[in-house]
């Protein structure tokens, strides 16, 4: 009998150790695991960017003068050597009743001045008759032997002079006729104006494109060198991008690229140029960054793009690696392993689930971008490794897979 009660004793005594030790037994931590997968890998820069023409011409006056109003409208097409603007002659300021008393009396001082010239004129005229008569007569007697030398010579020099005087008074004379002319035009234009602004000269298109806008449509007064409109072909696109210059050493000519987020289907394009000077821009948290311009191709046909325009924004992405068949996981199972301060150079590890434990293993990195991380060794394709480990899973924990993600 006692010793069958010491039986009883015995066996709940075993069973309350067993339930303690049951409730105070590490539970299986509960992660989310994904797979190991195979496929391409893509590495890219991704930053805002800005469409802009290749070649932008800006059709300005040539000369100062009265344009006419321009018919052509944004987005009008014009070919080379077409007239895009008339110029015409300004038309001369009014008049008032004294201004135009004033120029009434300039021009009778102009044709008095006229008057005053010929009578000189005419006098030089008498007056270089006479010493030519003069100088012929010494000549004469010279060679008789009647006059001396330095008479005739005195005569001769008398009669250059006086033809020196002769043109003088011609010149001047025809400049009092020139002030007349000058003094009548003024007065006439201002009577008619209408007769002095018949001239026209053309302003041409110097290359096939269309209108981008028009600076000055209405007909107005210009001054040389006035912007008239602005022409390009919408065909000849490129994207300019902003790229940190860290970011920038990562590009090269000829890198490919991607465009999309513009409001159409995904365009292919190219790196032609890194601008060699960077420049200084202030983010939006008030952060001097250090910037270069990156200037990009468009690939794909005309008829795939016609929908962008000059000056839209699009999302520029600048592939800088691309591999069609790696080993990947998501990145968010990836860290560095403990104890070591080194990157993606190879001191990284993984949780991989294997038998029930996360056990950690160490792996070596090849690329990674923003959602998958290359793996060059250390897993086996097919693996589960835990992402987004939490604080409590440790190597050889023992882990429940609460789901399981795909790589893509």
């Amino acid at each position: 009998m006692r010793t069958r009660r010491w039986l009883g004793i015995g066996g709940a005594a075993a069973g309350v150790l067993a339930l303690l030790a049951w409730a105070l037994a590490p539970r299986p931590v509960a992660v989310e695991t994904a797979r190991v997968g195979v496929g391409p890998l893509e590495t890219a820069i991704e930053e805002d960017g800005k469409t802009r023409l290749r070649d932008h011409y800006l059709v300005s006056a040539p000369l100062a003068g009265l344009v006419g109003r321009i018919a052509l409208r944004e987005g009008d097409p014009v070919a080379a050597g077409a007239v895009v603007a008339t110029l015409r002659p300004a038309f001369a300021p009014l008049l008032d009743q004294r201004a135009r008393r004033e120029q009434g009396a300039r021009l009778g001082a102009a044709q008095a001045q006229v008057r005053a010239a010929t009578a000189a004129l005419e006098r030089a005229r008498i007056a270089l008759r006479s010493a030519r008569h003069d100088a012929q007569r010494s000549a004469e007697l010279a060679q008789a032997g009647f006059v001396a030398a330095s008479r005739l010579e005195n005569d001769q020099l008398a009669a250059l002079a006086a033809q020196t005087a002769f043109d003088s008074a011609s010149a001047q004379r025809q400049i009092a006729l020139h002030e007349v002319e000058q003094a009548r035009a003024a007065l006439d234009a201002s009577a008619n104006p209408a007769n002095y602004n018949a001239g026209k000269l053309a302003v041409r298109a110097p290359v096939d494109g269309r209108v981008l806008r028009v600076v000055q449509a209405s007909e107005a007064v210009v001054a040389l060198g006035t912007p008239l409109l602005e022409l390009g072909d919408p065909r000849r696109l490129e994207v300019v991008a902003e790229l940190l210059t860290a970011d920038a050493l990562q590009s090269r000519p000829g890198s490919p690229v991607r465009l999309d987020r513009w409001g159409g289907p995904a365009l292919r394009g190219r790196v032609r140029l890194i601008e060699p000077a960077a420049f200084t821009k202030i983010s939006a948290l008030g952060v001097e960054e250090q910037r270069v311009r990156v200037l990009i191709d468009l690939l794909d046909a005309p008829g795939k793009a016609d929908s962008l325009g000059v000056g839209y924004r699009v999302n520029v992405r600048i592939i800088t690696l691309s591999v069609e068949r790696v080993r990947k996981v998501p990145v968010s199972a990836v860290f560095p392993l403990p104890g070591s301060t080194a990157g993606a150079g190879g001191a990284m590890a993984v949780y991989a689930v294997r038998d029930g434990r996360a056990r950690l293993t160490r792996v070596r990195l090849g690329a990674r971008n923003d959602l998958e991380a290359w793996v060059r060794d250390g897993l086996a394709e097919g693996e589960q490794v835990v992402v987004y480990p939490a604080a409590e899973v440790r190597d050889g924990a023992r882990v429940s897979v609460r789901s399981t993600e795909r790589t893509l």
